[in-house]
C-alpha cells in the first residue's frame, strides 16, 4: 500500500494513463519523470551545501 492506495487502484491508474498517452509515449513520461525528480534531488542538495557555507552574523555591541 502506497499512501493510501492499494495494488487494484494502482493498476486502475495505469491503465487509464495508458488509455490517455497510449504505450508509445509512456518512456517518455517516465524518462521526464525521472529527469524531474533528479534535478530535484540535485538542487535541493545544492541548497543544503548553499546554507552550510553561510557563516552566522557577528553581532557588535
Amino acid at each position: 500500500m502506497i499512501g493510501g492506495l492499494g495494488m487494484p487502484e494502482l493498476i486502475i491508474i495505469l491503465v487509464i494513463i495508458l488509455i490517455i498517452f497510449g504505450a508509445g509515449k509512456l518512456p517518455e513520461i517516465g524518462s521526464g519523470i525521472g529527469k524531474g525528480i533528479k534535478n530535484f534531488k540535485k538542487a535541493t542538495r545544492d541548497a543544503e551545501v548553499s546554507e552550510g557555507d553561510k557563516e552566522p552574523e557577528k553581532l557588535d555591541k
